[in-house]
């Protein structure tokens, strides 16, 4: 697995980072805060989506609804990208699993489900969450973590990651099925039937013989039977018969009855029809006489609308409209009417005023005696001819007033008749068709009272024909075969429940016998087990230690490998051995024996470092069948001091060691990044990390 390009986005103090790495030693250097180990985080994150603490408060950016990862990494020449999203709800951060997705070059194949998503990346790279923080990914202060624990911790643990402790595991589970197999076999030896399995063969050959010997006392009683159900057949046969004339008879009296209220009421019924026809015409005949009063009161209203000087044969809307033309005629009158009046007043006025004055009340101009009294003269001519077409007017509205009333009264009387015209010429149809139902009703009860009449007739001739004399009797001798038929039927019952009583104990004592035997069988299948598992127990108690020692022998193997490596013939070459606890020491080319912590800082760091690698080469050989190519160093370089070198070397020996394709390290010293292959420097402003590719 290689590692190409993480993106961040409001992770800590990254708004949007994209971080390149290439093959070979990969180092990010820079300050204390400025967003180094949040990449690591990151990634972690990315992979396999578990918190490292409590909740994701030490990743999602201060202040931000939502932040997001992108890990692009390659493996066995294949491009992929998993990406995963934090969210912020109320005051709680959790995984935005809708942005849970993996790509296989540009193929989605898992999304949203963290175990789906899980499981394809495991069968991708070989590794899960806990392999890969125990193996890849070496955080801060955690590398010398397996040399400093207690030997037995560290026997513990590793003999986990290597699948050693399964075999105690499955030492204590055998352990319990063997005293599972013990207590079953007990049990089925202290099963009474087991123990008197000849005295179950002989209970079963006695109640054997007692069946034989039921069976032909069954077969001699069902031909008895047979015989007696024959005779009843034929007693019920004429029984059958002579029922069924019986109920033919009833039936025939009961249509009879029927029959004969059915002709009862036919002849109620046509004489209910025959009333109804009756007042049926009659109302016919008045609902006509109220048409012919109806249609001379509408000739006379027609008349006098005529006389009016109304059109008639109009529509309810057209004489109003006429009428409405009465009412703009009299308006207009009485206009002209008022303005006579007026100028009769103003004139009167006038000739008062020139009767007082000798000035003209229009212009206001002295008059002479002789045009003062022509002008009065005048005006008194004037007011006589207005007052004449006044009276003129007062005549003609109270014409136009009268004719309208006359023509108001004859509309309203006309809209009447012609209202009741329409309804009584719809009753008179209605009752018409009404008038043909009754009839064609009547004709059709007339109808089915002949037929009626003819049916009871033949009805009675029926029953004359039907003969029941001796039902009694027949009665009787059937009677008699059906007790002598039950008799036989409870016999034979009580013989086949016998049977069916010595077959269930036939079934029972074998199914005895055959579990007795089982259980034998069982008992001793159960002992071969029992010692089979004895054998299976001592051999996983003998095989551990012996997986251990290989292991010690490989791991001792990989690590000196990885040493010698590391170290580069540079220092004095250390020869380095395993115990079965896994502990490490190691001998000097004199033969010096030295335990870990006597060794100097540099050297401890470096044996540390050897450690966990050969380790997780180990592991990853066991678990997936290929090395491990992917190593995560969160500042390696803890306890090491730049006086002495240290830092120096061991940046040197990581530059060195090409069996891992790909090492990322975060780091704040820049003399160990400057032994890196590609450099990527961060550096943080206003609380925002910027990023820049040193090589």
């Amino acid at each position: 697995m290689k590692i190409d390009v993480v993106q961040l986005e409001n992770i800590r103090s990254h708004v949007k980072s994209t971080v390149p790495f290439t093959r070979g030693f990969n180092c990010v250097v820079g300050g204390v805060g400025c967003g180094k180990s949040s990449i690591m985080y990151a990634v972690d994150f990315a992979l396999f989506g578990g918190s490292i603490a409590r909740g994701f408060e030490y990743l999602l950016r201060e202040g931000a609804a939502s932040g997001n990862v992108t890990v692009q990494f390659s493996q066995n020449g294949k491009t992929y990208k998993i990406a995963r999203g934090l969210i912020r709800k109320g005051g709680s951060i959790s995984q935005d699993v809708t942005q849970l997705c993996l790509y296989e070059e540009d193929t989605l194949i898992a999304s949203i489900k963290n175990d789906a998503v899980a499981e394809q990346l495991r069968a991708i790279t070989g590794l899960d969450r806990d392999l890969y923080r125990e193996l890849v990914w070496f955080r801060q202060e955690q590398l010398k973590k397996l040399l400093d624990i207690a030997p037995r911790d560290r026997q513990k643990r590793l003999d986990e990651l290597f699948g050693i402790s399964d075999y105690e595991v499955a030492w204590s589970n055998i352990a319990q099925y063997q005293r599972d197999y013990e207590t079953e076999k007990r049990v089925y030896a202290k099963d009474p039937d087991v123990n008197n399995i000849e005295s179950l063969s002989n209970d079963y050959n006695r109640v054997s013989e007692e069946f034989t010997l039921l069976e032909m006392d069954l077969e001699s009683a069902a031909q008895k039977l047979t015989i007696a159900k024959r005779v009843l057949d034929e007693a019920e046969q004429s029984l059958k018969a002579v029922e069924e004339k019986k109920l033919k008879m009833e039936e025939l009296g009961r249509k009879e009855v029927q029959i004969r209220t059915s002709l009862q009421n036919e002849e109620s019924s046509i004489t209910s029809l025959n009333q109804k026809i009756a007042d049926k015409k009659t109302l016919i005949d008045n609902l006509t006489q109220r048409q012919i009063v109806t249609y001379s009161q509408k000739q006379q209203y027609l008349t006098k609308l005529t006389q009016t000087g109304l059109p008639p044969n109009q529509s309810y809307d057209h004489l109003n409209f006429f009428l409405a033309t009465f009412d703009d005629k009299i308006s207009s009158l009485r206009g002209e009417q008022e303005a006579a009046s007026k100028g009769v007043l103003t004139d009167q006025k006038r000739v008062t005023q020139l009767s007082k004055e000798d000035k003209c009340p229009l212009c206001v101009q002295a008059l002479s005696g002789q045009y003062k009294t022509d002008l009065l003269v005048r005006i008194e001519q004037e007011n006589v001819e207005r007052q004449r077409i006044i009276n003129h007017l007062r005549l003609e509205i109270a014409d136009l007033q009268k004719a309208k009333t006359n023509a108001s009264e004859a509309s309203t009387g006309l809209q009447t008749c012609l209202t009741r015209e329409t309804d009584l010429k719809s009753r008179v149809n209605e009752e018409e068709i009404n008038l043909a139902k009754l009839i064609v009703e009547l004709e059709s009860h007339q109808k089915l009272e002949l037929d009626q009449k003819v049916q009871y007739g033949l009805l009675q001739d029926e029953i004359a024909h039907l003969d029941l004399t001796n039902i009694g009797s027949i009665r009787a001798r059937r009677e008699q075969m059906f007790k002598q038929y039950y008799v036989l039927v409870s016999d034979l019952r009580i013989k086949e429940n016998r049977k069916k009583d010595l077959l269930c104990r036939i079934d029972e004592i074998k199914l005895r016998i055959d579990a007795a035997q089982a259980k034998a069988k069982k008992i001793e299948n159960l002992g071969h087990i029992i010692d089979i598992l004895c054998v299976i127990r001592d051999a996983y108690r003998s095989i551990q230690p012996k997986l251990r020692m290989e292991f010690v022998k490989a791991l001792r193997n990989f690590i000196q490998q990885v040493f010698d490596s590391l170290v580069g013939g540079e220092t004095p070459l250390l020869n380095i051995f395993i115990d079965e606890s896994y502990t490490p020491y190691v001998k000097s080319t004199l033969g010096v024996e030295r335990e870990v912590d006597n060794l100097s800082g540099g050297e401890r760091t470096l044996l540390a470092f050897a450690y966990r690698l050969g380790l997780g080469q180990l592991i990853m050989q066991s678990r997936s069948g290929h090395g491990l190519s992917l190593l995560m160093l969160d500042e390696p370089t803890e306890n090491l001091g730049s006086e002495d070198g240290s830092i120096e070397h061991l940046a040197e020996a990581i530059s060195r060691f090409k069996a891992i394709e790909q090492i990322i390290a975060v780091t704040h010293s820049e003399v160990f990044a400057d032994k890196a292959e590609h450099v990527i420097t961060l550096e943080k402003e206003d609380d925002i990390t910027k990023l820049s590719m040193d090589r």
